[in-house]
């Protein structure tokens, strides 16, 4: 299966360079690999905090931090979140205790033809690993309806407050930088 994956990924790599190159194999719910290194990916939001007493971060590959907002994920999207069982503190906040779940979203064309009619999620589809990495069973029709919805956001939690967060990230960047400019010019 990991080779399927890699398989996949790879095509759509050679997909986004070459018209030419044969189309990728399309993966169905279940089927994604756990890619080793994730957390090492660019920050999607980390620290969600849910009702259940439960933390999320979220990563997202290099693919999907190039997307700009208003406009979809590219194909080879590749979005990861922990979810983290929680302790309540005095203060009322939530404080990760253990890692639980991992939750995996692919985007690739046509990937979300296989789903139910009625929870087509776009291209995309879901995996579900444990805290030790092996794939878990899950109802992947849950993951759909729930991010159903979402289509005017390409079926993704969060999606303003990601772009949101990085616009902000990319003003305060650029004013420190002119900041520090101005006191070199003095």
């Amino acid at each position: 299966m990991k080779k399927t994956v890699l398989a996949a990924l790879a095509a759509l790599t050679l997909a986004a360079g070459c018209a030419s190159s044969p189309a990728p194999v399309a993966l169905k719910d279940g089927e994604g690999q756990l890619t080793s290194g994730y957390r090492n990916w660019p920050v999607f939001l980390t620290g969600i905090e849910k009702p259940t007493g439960h933390i999320r971060d979220i990563y997202i590959n290099e693919i999907g931090s190039k997307a700009k907002k208003g406009e979809p994920f590219p194909n080879g999207t590749v979005s990861v979140m922990d979810i983290y069982k929680a302790t309540k503190g005095a203060d009322g906040k939530l404080t990760k205790t253990e890692l639980e779940k991992v939750f995996v979203m692919y985007k690739g064309p046509g990937w979300g033809n296989s789903a139910p009619e009625g929870l087509k999620n776009g291209d995309w589809v879901y995996a579900a690993f444990d805290a030790a990495g092996q794939p878990a069973k899950v109802d992947y029709n849950s993951c759909r309806s729930c991010h159903l919805p979402l289509a005017d956001k390409d079926y993704i939690f969060h999606y303003d407050k990601y772009f949101d967060s990085r616009k902000s990230a990319s003003n305060f960047s650029t004013s420190v930088s002119e900041a520090h400019m101005a006191a070199l010019v003095r």
